[in-house]
């Protein structure tokens, strides 16, 4: 018969501090704690409230990594407080651990940020079904089971928010929608019974706020405690934006188009041709960075590019699956 040893081990927790009401600058409180191999990070901080000071603040809930409403940083991480286990922790970051809430320049009490910004992105994107229904329908709008799963289960986002504030897009750019918002909005522009795909394409497009100043560092995908994987469906929306003809020329969408020039015609990526090929006279700004790589092999000149021993087939799967014309 098998046991199970429990062990333990001392960390040093460095936990985010502040209180709106009262503190003109947040600060951070030490706490030296035998953290066992059993608690998970919630359990530190039940013990930070309990055993050291009562006025701690954070949110929890359900407790089975569902709700998302204790999510954290540890370590600048993006953290499921009650699922992410402690040994986990120390095994990725040492025994020095930094605890902060989602957004420090958000923070209201401790933990506790003001979820405000999560809320107007939500709303922005439109995030309800739009059709001209009729007030006494004789019928149902019945849905197919396949049209139901290309939702692609992004009706199963329970806008907790944590995709959002894991998000560096976010952090540095208070326009951008935001992952949720664009998952949402996924939601609605997949099914079949929403009529206003051009209008909500038209707010997705945009520079600045839009889809394309996401940086695919899947940061979303990896926070979201219902795997709803709002990256997968921000790539879906990219590909709406050219197969409904909503996409417009700008830098975004040639670099998107200039990759696929690229890989066509060689079977491998030429970064310097991609970027001429999108920043076209912008190009002159970055000339020293061009020649710092070039210097360091990182381009090469596009006489130098060596095609791919299977352009043939690689040529073949990019007609195959180009469907949406540029």
């Amino acid at each position: 018969m098998s046991t199970h040893t429990i062990t333990t081990q001392k960390v040093n927790f460095k936990v985010f501090r502040f209180n709106a009401d009262k503190d003109y600058l947040p600060y951070y409180e030490n706490y030296d704690m035998e953290v066992t191999s059993e608690e998970v990070v919630l359990d530190i901080l039940n013990r930070i409230k309990w055993e050291h000071d009562g006025s701690f603040s954070y949110r929890r809930s359900c407790r089975h990594g569902i709700c998302g409403a204790c999510a954290i940083k540890v370590n600048g991480k993006a953290t499921l407080a009650c699922k992410e286990s402690m040994t986990n922790m120390i095994e990725l970051f040492g025994n020095e651990l930094t605890i902060e809430p989602q957004s420090i320049k958000r923070a209201v009490k401790d933990m506790i940020i003001d979820k405000r910004d999560f809320w107007e992105k939500h709303d922005a994107i439109k995030p309800y079904l739009i059709s001209d229904v009729d007030e006494n329908p004789e019928h149902e709008h019945l849905v197919t089971p396949e049209e139901s799963e290309a939702l692609n289960d992004a009706d199963l986002c329970i806008q907790c928010g944590a995709c959002h504030y894991s998000c560096p897009v976010v952090e540095v750019n208070e326009d951008f929608f935001g992952p949720a918002a664009f998952a949402k909005a996924y939601r609605f522009e997949a099914d079949v019974r929403d009529e206003a795909h051009d209008i909500r394409l038209q707010e997705l497009h945009q520079e600045k706020q839009g889809l394309w100043d996401c940086v695919k560092c899947f940061e979303c995908a990896e926070a979201c405690p219902k795997d709803v994987n709002p990256i997968e469906k921000i790539t879906s929306l990219h590909q709406m934006l050219f197969k409904e003809g909503v996409a417009t020329s700008n830098v975004a969408t040639r670099h998107a188009v200039g990759f696929k020039h690229s890989i066509a015609r060689n079977g491998v990526l030429d970064e310097g041709g991609m970027v001429l090929y999108s920043e076209r006279a912008a190009i002159v700004k970055h000339i020293p960075l061009a020649l710092n790589m070039f210097r360091k092999g990182k381009i090469v000149p596009p006489w130098g590019i060596v095609k791919s021993e299977n352009l043939d087939e690689i040529q073949k799967l990019v007609k195959s699956s180009s469907t949406a014309k540029f």
